[in-house]
């Protein structure tokens, strides 16, 4: 495979992988804020594999397609230890350091909202198989994908770099 195919691929497994996030929440299962930051990173990579197509510089965009799966990867890494009660986690979607003094009757009591509650833990896991969450096999499949791009880039990085000239002079 090309360096650009490499990146291309790269780029549909991050479009797979958003597509299944918003099946997911078809399903029913709501994101929550740090389900939804994992997205952006997906969202850019596809856009940077839609430019490989243009013409534009690769080794830039192969640089910035590996950033972004890499970063998508340490949010999912990030989210799984909140998830697991590693470490904490944003305090506005998780059950810790809530500061109620200020929420209304019917912040702290949704039923006497009328309204329904839209708020989604991000200490909590909603889905899992084979004892990972869906931010633990993001993490996962975004380490593969930014594995796709370092391959990318380093094809690249390989085709420009300049050649010896082995001739004795």
């Amino acid at each position: 495979m090309t360096e650009k195919q490499l990146g291309m691929l790269a780029a549909g497994g991050s479009a797979v992988l958003l597509l299944a996030a918003f099946i997911f929440q078809a399903l029913g299962y709501a994101p929550c804020a740090m389900c939804i930051w994992q997205r952006y990173p997906h969202a850019i990579a596809i856009v940077i594999g839609a430019l490989l197509m243009v013409g534009l510089p690769i080794l830039l965009l192969l640089m910035a397609g590996a950033a972004a799966a890499l970063t998508t990867a340490g949010i999912g890494i990030f989210h799984t230890g909140v998830e697991r009660d590693w470490w904490e986690g944003p305090t506005a979607c998780t059950g810790s350091g809530l500061d109620i003094s200020n929420l209304s009757g019917a912040d702290l009591l949704p039923s006497a909202s009328s309204s329904p509650s839209n708020l989604v833990m991000c200490d909590e896991v909603a889905w899992e198989f084979l004892n990972l969450s869906m931010a633990s096999w993001n993490a996962l499949w975004s380490f593969v994908l930014a594995g796709l791009w370092i391959m990318a880039l380093a094809k690249a990085a390989h085709a420009y770099r300049p050649r010896e000239n082995h001739t004795l002079t």
